[in-house]
């Protein structure tokens, strides 16, 4: 068994083991039920909200939302990065703005957004652009930065063209670092999108989950909860093993 494969059993045994304490404490009324929910009945809940179409229009919503921006962030992140990079000054003057960029919660901008294009969809892509972007270009820069000089300078005495440089050397050398941002960037896409809905909008997955606990229905907000949850776990999940298979295929390369 390898090392990988062993941390992620001993991740998936303590997620399991959490789990099954919660249902416990749940059920033997440690955690009052009205409070939260037995994992069980959370995950009844998201089933039937599910089968029975109430969330459609919702995801539909959500996750198109959370794809545009994921996809704008990554390139404009990206590019940004690489700009930057090549730009010592300008870097000097961004770095702190980078370095502290977090520190303020990127949805206390929502309703500027709204005032400036309204209800909508536009307004939801730039807050999940907004928190994305900045890992993407901290990644990038990290990846960049980590390329060996002396296999540039080896380009260059091969006199290798700019883009086979960058796809033989740089990309090979920057893709960890870019794969870290890359997950990182959908976290933030995810929370800044359910964010906006849950605070101001009148659509998506946030929205459900902030009507369903205004009214006090808490089979259907933590089964919305829930499934935003599993989904946000099996995308971050696809990302990773796609990032293994590049790694392995690069190490047999």
């Amino acid at each position: 068994m390898t090392r990988a494969r062993a941390v992620l059993l001993v991740r998936i045994a303590l997620l399991a083991g959490l789990v099954a304490l919660l249902e416990a404490l749940c059920r033997l009324g440690v955690i009052d039920p009205l409070s939260i929910l037995p994992p069980s009945e959370m995950l009844g809940a998201m089933i039937e909200r599910v089968a029975s179409g109430d969330l459609d229009e919702g995801m539909v919503q959500t996750f198109s939302t959370i794809a545009i921006a994921y996809v704008l962030a990554v390139v404009l992140g990206t590019a940004a990065g690489a700009l930057l990079q090549k730009l010592p000054r300008l870097r000097a003057v961004v770095d702190p703005l980078l370095a502290s960029y977090y520190s303020v919660p990127t949805f206390i901008f929502y309703p500027l957004l709204v005032a400036l294009f309204a209800l909508g969809k536009t307004p939801l892509v730039i807050l999940g652009m907004m928190s994305a972007t900045p890992a993407v270009i901290i990644s990038t820069l990290a990846g960049l930065d980590g390329v060996p000089p002396v296999l540039l300078k080896l380009a260059r005495a091969q006199r290798l063209g700019r883009w086979h440089t960058l796809w033989w050397i740089v990309l090979p050398q920057a893709l960890p670092r870019l794969f870290s941002g890359f997950k990182l960037a959908l976290s933030y896409a995810l929370i800044g999108v359910i964010a906006g809905e849950f605070l101001l909008s009148g659509t998506g997955l946030g929205y459900a989950i902030s009507f369903a606990y205004q009214s006090f229905d808490s089979q259907a907000m933590y089964g919305a909860m829930l499934f935003v949850l599993l989904v946000a776990i099996a995308a971050n999940g696809m990302l990773t093993t796609w990032e293994s298979r590049i790694a392995r295929r690069r190490a047999r390369q």
